[in-house]
């Protein structure tokens, strides 16, 4: 009789490491310095550019350092902040005969690589989304105001940042080349509803090549 209690509980085993896991990826930011740089940069440009006419009265200087942290943003979030935070890369290429193709890679599952978390994706996405939407802000609010000498900075701007969005999204979606269909998909896996940090490690996107038309 004792044999068989024995026998019955022998084989169930409680396995607690994938809750853990959960739990940390759900937790945790595995990477905080790529995260503060993903949002000092932008953030930075845009407290200069609104508060550039209380600290200095030199249109020249507060042109350049906005340009410069926009610039600085550009980079580190196409070639760093997205490749730790999210497991995406993407850049343009002109190839020999003058055509534009779209490039896309995506981090494949590795246990020697250290996986995003749920908290690192959604600061990545909203950071990527809301900064350009304020840039657009900024872009009405120079026209009505009439202070044009401010137009082309907010243009550069709204360039720079919309051109890392655009990027990652046609990433995220696989290099989907309809725009309307990126963004509806895009739109129902990021903002209603919750990603997990499998959504944005697409093994099927490594080495896609695609054609800008």
């Amino acid at each position: 009789m004792k044999q068989a209690l024995v026998d019955d509980t022998e084989d169930v085993s409680l396995d607690f490491g994938n809750e853990e896991e959960l739990a940390f990826r759900k937790a945790k930011i595995r990477h905080p310095l790529a995260t503060f740089f993903h949002l000092f940069f932008r953030v930075s440009a845009i407290v200069t550019y609104v508060c550039c006419d209380w600290f200095s009265r030199s249109f020249v200087g507060c042109f350049v350092t906005v340009l410069l942290l926009l610039s600085f943003d550009f980079w580190s979030v196409k070639n760093v902040t997205g490749r730790l935070m999210v497991g995406l890369r993407w850049w343009n290429q002109i190839d020999e005969d003058g055509k534009s193709h779209w490039i896309f890679e995506a981090r494949k599952a590795s246990p020697n690589q250290t996986a995003a978390t749920e908290a690192e994706a959604r600061i990545f996405w909203l950071g990527l989304i809301i900064c350009p939407l304020i840039w657009i802000v900024f872009f009405f609010s120079t026209l009505f105001s009439l202070k044009l000498k401010w137009l082309a900075l907010v243009i550069a701007g709204i360039s720079l940042q919309a051109a890392n969005l655009y990027g990652y999204i046609l990433c995220k979606m696989g290099g989907e080349s309809d725009i309307s269909k990126v963004a509806a998909s895009f739109l129902s896996q990021t903002v209603f509803q919750t990603a997990s940090p499998g959504d944005f490690q697409k093994p099927g996107l490594e080495g896609l090549e695609i054609h800008k038309h």
